[in-house]
């Protein structure tokens, strides 16, 4: 044996061209193997079938199923934008020619349990308004689109158009939702809405080129987006328009697209409609956007568009550009190191990252940690690398909980959230990063239950033990936080003793998610605690709540359990 291989070295030793020629040749051939068999490995394995198109033996029209492979969520391109709030009132006309067609507006929520069930509670946000005409070269609703041939239901199309703050949730195909903030199509009949969700049985998502369209009852902070911009809402006129919004353009044909586009290219990141005048400025104390109004006092519409509104002399329409508010994005170290450490405490999942973004657009100072996370000094927040003692940050990001650790701190922002909803975003980042989403095995698998059990006293035992402990605590609760985040976000600013700007407030509400908020589009479409996880849980936020008021505060914010 040793002789041949002998005899083989000699010979690739006399001709070495040869040996990288056969090298080379040889990986030539491992790499064609291998993208051949990545081309067709799923085919074979499906027995011949293509798996973009599982259903085009079941009825799909080949068309139709073409058209499916590209979309998959995205925002549907056209080449004209529109913008606009969808609560154009028709006319009298429009409204006599809608009223005698199948399927207009009476007795809506009787029809909408056709496509509801009452397992989700949260479904009660969306209205039923109708089966409505789709074409596919001139859709209904144009905003965003996405299907789903598997598990496409009612309460998913809801939540993912409500979740990017589209009014209008319409489903087709039995498989297909589309987005919208109008629809630009005609009623059908009723009886064309037939099709049956293919993630829920019993259920009516639309039909061929029929959509059964719900009207989305949305929350007051959720934003509805417009191409590139953000609807903020109907406002009255500042006292002072000049000093408020310092440029203003009277422009023909007014639109909010051309609106939209000349403060984009001024670089303000307000545009806001009055009339035929187009105003660009930033939220400052003449013009906060705090005190909205009834959008209908908005209505008139653009001269340019005849399906948006371009608000009036009184009530002007603001929409927020894609121009970044530059006046709270200046962070640093303090400019003296402190000996009084400031504890950001909290149990995982309750907002400490989201708290620590918006305190240093706040303050213009970096916060530290504890800890050190890499991808979090990676996103900006270079007080992470800093000794949590270095005392050159303004606050210090901690999870601990014991008695010789809460004393090592001279005071401390303490922020709690409600366990159901902070025990499923800690158990997100465990199995899916900061951003991420743990998988449906991890859901469904032993690894939740565990984790529940293990977790949730934690929750309590951690708020309690800095009520107990922490010298100066001033508690911040996340909820609140999200609903009044201006006044809530200048309590914690003045409990860490700075100066307060408030257009610096002003300018991270524009920005106030950060790079760390989850898209919500995994939302678990079923309740994952158990009739014993609740069990547990809700006895641990009674005691939560009387500690609260022990040490008189208000206690926990009402949409925790139980009540």
């Amino acid at each position: 044996m040793a002789r041949p291989l002998l005899k083989l070295q000699r010979y690739f030793r006399r001709k070495p061209v040869r040996f990288f020629s056969f090298i080379i040749l040889y990986l030539t051939a491992g790499s064609l193997v291998f993208l051949h068999s990545g081309l067709t490995g799923p085919t074979a394995a499906g027995g011949g079938r293509d798996p973009l198109l599982p259903e085009a033996a079941h009825g799909v029209p080949r068309g139709r199923a073409f058209g499916l492979i590209g979309r998959v969520f995205r925002e549907t391109r056209r080449p004209n934008r529109r913008y606009g709030p969808a609560w154009l009132k028709a006319t009298p006309q429009e409204a006599t020619e809608r009223a005698g067609k199948p399927g207009a507006y009476t007795s809506s929520w009787s029809r909408a349990l056709k496509g509801r069930t009452a397992k989700d509670p949260e479904e009660s946000r969306a209205k039923y308004i109708g089966c409505y005409i789709d074409d596919i070269q001139k859709r209904a609703l144009r905003g965003a689109s996405f299907f789903d041939y598997r598990k496409m239901t009612v309460f998913r199309c809801q939540d993912n158009c409500a979740e990017r703050g589209y009014l209008y949730a319409g489903l087709e195909f039995g498989a297909e939702c589309y987005c919208g903030h109008k629809i630009q199509a005609p009623n059908a009949s009723e009886t064309e809405c037939g099709m049956e969700c293919k993630g829920e049985k019993g259920s009516v998502c639309g039909g061929a080129n029929r959509l059964s369209i719900y009207r989305l009852e949305l929350s007051q902070e959720s934003a509805r987006r417009y191409g590139s911009a953000i609807f903020k809402g109907c406002f009255r006129r500042p006292d002072n328009v000049t000093l408020a919004l310092p440029v203003g353009s009277v422009i023909s044909n007014m639109s909010v697209d051309k609106c939209v586009d000349h403060c984009t290219e001024k670089e303000f990141s307000l545009a806001v409609l009055s009339g035929e005048r187009c105003l660009c400025g930033f939220p400052t104390l003449h013009f906060t956007l705090h005190e909205r109004e009834d959008e209908e006092l908005c209505l008139h519409r653009c001269p340019g568009e005849e399906f948006e509104s371009c608000g009036t002399d009184e009530y002007f329409l603001v929409y927020q550009t894609q121009v970044q508010d530059n006046r709270c994005m200046d962070r640093r170290f303090l400019p003296t190191r402190s000996k009084h450490l400031v504890a950001l405490a909290s149990f995982p999942g309750a907002g400490n990252t989201w708290a620590r973004h918006l305190i240093e657009l706040a303050t213009g100072y970096y916060t530290g940690s504890y800890y050190f996370d890499g991808s979090l000094y990676n996103k900006g927040f270079k007080g992470e690398r800093d000794h949590w003692r270095s005392g050159r940050t303004v606050c210090i990001k901690t999870h601990e909980s014991g008695k010789k650790e809460i004393e090592a701190f001279d005071s401390s922002i303490l922020m709690i959230r409600n366990p159901y909803k902070a025990l499923m975003a800690e158990f997100n980042r465990k199995y899916g990063g900061h951003i991420g989403f743990a998988s449906q095995a991890h859901w469904k698998g032993k690894e939740w239950p565990e984790f529940v059990k293990n977790y949730a006293p934690w929750w309590a035992s951690h708020t309690l033990d800095w009520l107990r402990y922490g010298r100066k605590v001033h508690v911040v609760h996340f909820e609140d936080l999200k609903k009044d985040l201006f006044a809530r976000l200048k309590s914690m600013v003045l409990f860490l003793s700075l100066e307060v700007w408030e257009d610096r407030l002003l300018c991270v509400e524009g920005q106030k998610d950060g790079s760390f908020k989850r898209s919500g589009l995994r939302k678990l479409e079923y309740d994952p605690y158990t009739a014993e996880m609740r069990a547990a849980i809700d006895p641990l936020i009674r005691s939560v709540d009387a500690a609260l008021k022990r040490r008189q505060l208000s206690g926990v914010p009402e949409d925790y359990r139980p009540r």
